[in-house]
């Protein structure tokens, strides 16, 4: 399964339950995460993977960056993943 479609798939998951969901580039800082999702003050990202990959190691530079101001950052290889991180909130 490719990333764009488990990206695809999981965006319109949580769009369903109404979270505002944006693709997130950076041109200044590659490996910034692919996604950011909004809802009711509540903000998180995801970068997402082909099922088995993982994140490269700038990708996880970003994160640590990230997760060290508390937001939430989550890399996701399955739909099933990505759909419980939604339910969660």
């Amino acid at each position: 399964m490719r990333e764009s479609l488990i990206e695809k798939k999981v965006s319109d998951y949580a769009k369903l339950l109404g979270w505002a969901s944006y693709k997130f580039t950076s041109p200044q800082n590659r490996g910034a995460p692919d996604r950011i999702y909004f809802r009711e003050g509540v903000t998180i990202l995801i970068e997402f993977k082909a099922p088995g990959k993982k994140a490269s190691k700038l990708q996880l530079h970003h994160i640590d960056k990230l997760t060290a101001q508390l937001i939430p950052v989550y890399v996701v290889d399955d739909i099933e993943q990505g759909k419980e991180i939604f339910n969660a909130y």
